[in-house]
């Protein structure tokens, strides 16, 4: 199996996860709150419909896809509200048929974008693994924020690994986006799997490191957790920093969660 269909099998069953945990409430409990401040269950599945569909644009429509980016020129910081706010209009049973047909459609279209090409986004260009490394993160990351309003605790599965990878490589885009220059040397990670595997990124002898469970680095990366409340160990100063302003999505830096007892 190719690296882009090994992701898209995985996003795929991530997919699938969060489906089965929403397609069974009750259409009362699509208007729980969750830790997203404003945010519904329904506005979480809307976020997720509306990005599938505006990375399928991206692939599909470079022009429409220009007009996104010129929304989100004009508005940085709410036109993502704004898609979130139009699928959480919908009747449970509408926005759950639109996010499943989107994401399928976006699949399609993943699957034949060539190896050699870049898909534009917002500041950046991707291959179509990365793109869907990506969507995994979004999914678990909303998918935890639907499990957190429900009160259902959700085992880790291996698929992290593709939430663990992206946060290692956004490092320099973190730094970055909070007006900091990015540490010159590579640190070294070294995270706990669900699994009880070692999964390593950077080089072994590297002077700054990250270690810790491999799930409180994607809670951290996707700012569904504060850092005061996972196990991850910092040595070294850019090491310590970079755990403070981790983070594997696009966009401004968000003002993350609250530490718990705060």
């Amino acid at each position: 199996m190719s690296a882009l269909n090994s992701v898209l099998a995985d996003l795929h069953d991530e997919s699938d996860d969060l489906d089965r945990l929403v397609s069974v409430l009750p259409v009362a409990d699509w208007a729980t709150q969750t830790p997203a401040p404003g945010w519904t269950i329904s506005h979480q599945v809307a976020h997720l419909a509306w990005t599938d569909h505006v990375s399928r644009l991206a692939i599909t429509d470079p022009v429409a896809f220009a007009e996104v980016l010129a929304q989100a020129l004009e508005d940085p910081g709410g036109f993502a509200d704004a898609g979130a706010n139009e699928g959480a209009a919908l009747s449970p049973g509408e926005l759950l048929a639109r996010w499943r047909s989107g994401r399928a459609a976006l699949a399609v279209a993943l699957a034949e974008v060539p190896d050699d090409a870049r898909i534009q986004w917002f500041g950046t260009r991707m291959s179509a693994t990365t793109m869907a490394t990506a969507r995994i993160m979004e999914t678990w990351a909303h998918g935890q924020d639907v499990a957190d309003a429900l009160a259902v605790n959700r085992e880790p599965t291996a698929r992290i690994k593709h939430v663990t990878w992206l946060a290692v490589r956004t490092r320099d885009f973190a730094f970055q986006v909070h007006g900091l220059t990015p540490p010159a040397e590579p640190f070294r990670v070294e995270l706990t799997a669900p699994s009880g595997e070692l999964w390593e990124f950077g080089p072994p002898g590297a002077a700054e490191r990250v270690s810790g469970p491999a799930v409180d680095l994607c809670l951290l990366a996707t700012q569904r957790r504060h850092r005061n409340d996972l196990a991850l160990v910092a040595a070294g100063a850019n090491a310590d920093k970079w755990l403070d302003i981790a983070q594997a999505f696009a966009g401004l830096p968000g003002a993350g969660r609250a530490p718990t007892g705060a």
